[in-house]
């Protein structure tokens, strides 16, 4: 029985280290990802280096996974009606991670990302992770 408590109190510990874990990567994602849209957006300079979109794809990609372990966990913000901002989150990130795919694709065929797509996947990972916030902090 001892045994049983203990292991549930683990798994709760690795779920709040793992879900604050995604709390900082996916945020200085997102910071990465405002300089480079800034930089993208803005008309007659180059496109912003490579490794720093790289870095912004590997430090949100590496959040991504960091919130599908914590999700693995135990239940949180059952009592405020918070238990679903959760997976939410997760797959608004997954669907602007999708979009970041594309803007690779586009990036590697030389062209720049539309001002439109740039947008949209801003709005899918900012959304993203606001409702991380909420989810995190309920």
């Amino acid at each position: 029985m001892c045994g049983t408590t203990l292991a549930g109190a683990a798994d709760a510990v690795t779920s709040d280290a793992m879900l604050i874990a995604a709390f900082y990567a996916l945020g200085a994602a997102v910071l990465l990802g405002s300089v480079l849209a800034v930089w993208n957006l803005r008309p007659r300079t180059a496109p912003p280096p490579w490794p720093l979109a790289a870095l912004h794809a590997l430090v949100a990609i590496g959040g991504l996974l960091c919130l599908a372990i914590a999700l693995r966990g135990p239940p949180r913000g059952l009592d405020q009606g918070t238990a679903s901002f959760g997976v939410i989150s997760a797959v608004l990130i997954a669907l602007a991670a999708l979009l970041g795919g594309g803007m690779l694709m586009g990036r590697l065929r030389k062209r720049r990302p539309a001002s439109t797509l740039i947008g949209i996947h801003a709005m899918l990972a900012i959304s993203g992770f606001v409702i991380l916030i909420a989810y995190v902090l309920a």
